[in-house]
């Protein structure tokens, strides 16, 4: 039995039937077994183990139909796949048989070729589902003895936790006071401004990580100093306490509130998502901090001012934004009690700034701003270039090369996207036809591209206007784009896929990368994110991660391309892996479109050169 193709039980009453079958299978590596029966049939798949039967359906003792059914009792339609061959016309026959479980059917005469080709998607698709299911096997065995380990391990540390808790349970308390008076003010329980500085640095870190914003908010107390001397310290000390205890009242348990100085308070909430809502609260605060106190038999009366800043707008380092927010508290405090001002430079010159890239994005397609580079593709086995992977540069005629990361984002929200997205694929396909043979070409887009409800037509006609067979376009997406009306744009993609188009999911790995995504749409191409590429050499993990997506690939069929390639060393380690296309530095930097047949005139000879230093042993050196 050759291990390529596999092993074959030939069921038919007539033997020039059998032979002649069964020569033309063998020519074509199959071990062959035959058989004139339909009992004898069961007996020797009882025996022997078989990749696939072909059973005639008329035989004299047990016909095709009642084989059929007994082999189902034993084996699944998975595990033994059966062809049935008829020369019955009558579709209630073809039914029948897969009513009963067959896994296809070829008719009388018997064309080889279509038997073969059928003969093959079966042998194909049992042995993927063995492979899965081996797969599985060896994860689940995997998995248990790692359960065993750690439920093991869990148990050991647990008893160290217990021991290690007991021991410092009582340190903690003793360590707990010490670390409250240090960052708190004994009077009110508010934080004091150690408190406030490590609070207010976590949460400027932590807005700068997510693209948050953080509102500071300063405060002091109208005529508080005239309250103490006309009345006393203790109804000032007394009329503090309640103000501490009306702030909480405003802000959230996870917010800052700290007293700094006499009637000084400075306050932090995070996140913000608009200053507005900081402008909203600080009429609250002013609002709820005028109402009267009830203070040692007397009423006590008393207002406030408040400036605010925002960060990162009014700075991103916590004395900044501090120093801002009561410089606007100053501003408050002239226009008198209940004021509130935001710190209004930064503010006003971060806005100017959004409106006039808004300006220009929308002027700049219009006046030809926009440019495409093209980064090749290659083959992994002998660096054959494949196509070229199309990227947007904005050219701005002040600010010189603008960032993608800065301007799409902004084309996303305003809308503009779908006109940038319409140019990018036209200009893409236009490009393409100067290129030599089947060079393919493939474009990125943004999930707010489907929102579009004409993309499909977009894609058509372009296509159509350039000339560009539908089979040299890649369309490249990410997960995100399935994660957001999933069914809308599956719908599309499907649409696009039928025209001919290709389709990859790019930066696979990252993100949720679900398994779900490959099954709800047959994708052309995986593109291995350059994440996992980048330490290939220095972390086991990402190396077992990328063997793992190429084998992924190539059991379903689908094209794997692995990103950020820049050593030769990466290049032997992803062929060695499996990966059937690379893209990186060391093949080309993205390069102008007027430049990529030069390139491609270059680039055979120092392929070959790539080729000879990937196959000699010691080779590390970098493109």
């Amino acid at each position: 039995m050759t291990e390529m193709n596999g092993k074959l039980l030939i069921v038919d009453d007539l033997a020039a039937n059998r032979d002649v079958l069964t020569r033309r299978f063998q020519r074509r590596g199959f071990e062959v077994v035959e058989v004139d029966s339909g009992q004898r049939a069961l007996d020797v798949i009882a025996e022997q183990n078989f990749d696939l039967v072909l059973l005639d359906v008329m035989m004299p003792d047990l016909d095709g139909f009642e084989v059929l059914r007994q082999i189902r009792l034993q084996h699944s339609a998975v595990t033994l796949p059966v062809i049935m061959v008829t020369a019955r016309t009558d579709s209630s026959d073809i039914v029948n048989a897969f009513a009963l479980g067959a896994n296809d059917y070829v008719t009388k005469p018997v064309d080889f070729f279509v038997a073969l080709a059928r003969v093959e998607n079966q042998v194909g698709r049992k042995r993927a589902e063995e492979a899965a299911r081996e797969a599985s096997e060896a994860l689940r065995r995997a998995n248990e003895g790692l359960e065993q380990r750690v439920a093991t391990r869990t148990a050991e540390l647990v008893a160290i936790n217990e021991q290690l808790t007991r021991e410092i349970a009582q340190r903690q308390r003793s360590e707990a006071k010490a670390e409250y008076l240090a960052r708190h003010d004994v009077l009110t329980g508010l934080g004091n401004r150690l408190l406030l500085r490590e609070r207010l640095d976590q949460a400027l870190a932590r807005a700068h990580r997510l693209n948050e914003s953080v509102a500071v908010f300063c405060l002091n107390l109208s005529h508080f100093t005239s309250i103490n001397e006309s009345f006393s310290h203790t109804v000032g000390d007394e009329l503090l306490r309640a103000v501490a205890a009306r702030l909480r009242e405003c802000f959230r348990e996870t917010d800052v509130i700290a007293r700094l100085g006499s009637d000084e308070f400075v306050l932090v909430q995070h996140p913000v998502n608009k200053p507005e809502e900081a402008g909203v609260l600080a009429e609250r605060l002013a609002a709820v901090i005028g109402e009267p106190y009830e203070i040692g038999g007397r009423q006590v009366a008393i207002g406030t001012c408040v400036g605010i800043s925002i960060a990162p707008t009014d700075g991103d380092e916590a004395d900044e934004v501090v120093r801002n927010a009561n410089l606007a508290l100053q501003r408050a405090r002239a226009d008198g009690p209940g004021s509130h001002r935001f710190f209004e430079p930064a503010m006003d010159q971060r806005s100017r700034a959004i409106r006039t890239l808004d300006v220009d994005l929308r002027r700049a397609l219009g006046e030809g701003q926009f440019d495409l580079h093209y980064q090749p593709v290659v083959s992994a086995q002998n660096c054959e270039v494949r196509g070229f992977e199309a990227l947007l540069r904005w050219y701005h005629p002040d600010r010189g090369l603008v960032p993608p990361v800065e301007f799409i984002p902004l084309a996303e929200s305003n809308g503009l996207i779908a006109s940038i997205g319409e140019w990018v694929v036209q200009r893409a396909c236009r490009d393409a036809m100067h290129w030599p043979g089947d060079t393919k070409v493939a474009v990125n887009l943004s999930p707010a591209q489907f929102k579009n409800p004409s993309l499909f037509d977009t894609v058509v006609s372009a296509l159509d206007a350039s000339g560009l067979p539908s089979s040299r376009l890649e369309l490249e997406i990410t997960e995100s784009v399935l994660l957001q009306e999933s069914d809308v744009a599956l719908a599309t993609l499907h649409r696009l896929r039928e025209c001919g188009v290709r389709i990859s999911l790019d930066d696979f790995g990252t993100g949720y990368s679900s398994l779900s995504y490959l099954r709800s749409f047959p994708f052309d191409k995986i593109k291995i994110d350059q994440s996992f590429v980048r330490e290939l050499s220095q972390r086991a993990d990402c190396a077992a991660i990328v063997r793992a997506i190429a084998a992924l690939g190539e059991s379903l069929g689908m094209t794997t391309t692995a990103e950020g390639v820049e050593t030769f060393e990466q290049l032997k380690q992803l062929r060695e892996m499996g990966c059937r296309e690379l893209q990186g530095y060391l093949f080309g930097l993205p390069q102008m479109a007027s430049a990529v047949k030069m390139w491609l005139r270059t680039f055979a000879v120092r392929a070959e050169q790539t080729v000879a230093k990937t196959a000699a042993p010691e080779s590390r050196a970098v493109a």
